[in-house]
């Protein structure tokens, strides 16, 4: 299964053209999106397919999901919060399945113990099924869930402050194989778009294989 993320950078990054236009080079069974507006809603009328967005309280952006294929639609999975004052907006997971896969498309806190507690969250939620939380970590450094194989690209995908660049788009996975993993290039977003190929694991020895990295050379699209 060819899955493709990418966060948009709200109003200000990647228009539903260039999501429609992603989709069209790409290709993928499943597109997972964060900070998506409801601007990005009109995909359907562009490339057709299957869309359900989930929006944050008190926010314009939220999680998005598209695929070309139907799917039931996705259940909301709250995570938990700062107690500070005025750390919002309150984070959720979209979680989607697709087949005998079960995703969870995130844009966790920056926070890296309350980061690491929203993930145990959505472990627990995923209950062993062969899964993959994939989206914008805001992490920095290695991140260690029981169960789950970070298959992520090695590369970096978001410039911080527009100078230092770090990987905070990440995939862990839990009884899957990923044979491919790679970073694309940048577009309008401030974040680089990540793409994975993911099966079904046969046995626990082959899950933890590590996946080949591959480099994309698509300049058409991407600078």
């Amino acid at each position: 299964m060819k899955v493709v993320s990418w966060n948009l950078l709200r109003l200000i990054g990647a228009a539903v053209e260039d999501v429609a236009t992603l989709i069209n080079v790409q290709k993928p069974d499943i597109l997972l999106m964060q900070e998506a507006t409801q601007q990005i809603e009109a995909l359907p009328s562009l490339v057709g397919g299957h869309f359900y967005r989930l929006s944050w309280l008190g926010r314009i952006h939220g999680l998005a999901v598209w695929s070309p294929t139907h799917f039931p639609r996705p259940v909301a999975l709250s995570l938990p919060a700062s107690r500070l004052p005025g750390r919002l907006p309150r984070r959720r997971a979209q979680i989607i399945q697709m087949g005998e896969i079960t995703f969870a498309n995130v844009h966790l806190s920056h926070g890296q113990l309350l980061n690491r507690r929203q993930l145990a969250r959505i472990a627990a939620a995923l209950q062993g099924k062969p899964s993959a939380i994939i989206g914008d970590y805001n992490a920095v450094g290695p991140v260690f869930l029981p169960g789950f194989v970070d298959v992520g690209p090695r590369e970096p995908t978001h410039l911080s402050g527009n100078v230092m660049p770090v990987r905070l788009d990440r995939c862990l996975a839990h009884r899957l194989v990923c044979t491919t993993a790679d970073a694309l290039d940048f577009g309008p977003s401030d974040h680089r778009p990540i793409r994975l190929e993911l099966r079904l694991a046969e046995s626990a020895e082959a899950a933890e294989k590590p996946p080949r990295v591959r480099k994309d050379r698509l300049k058409r699209f991407y600078r």
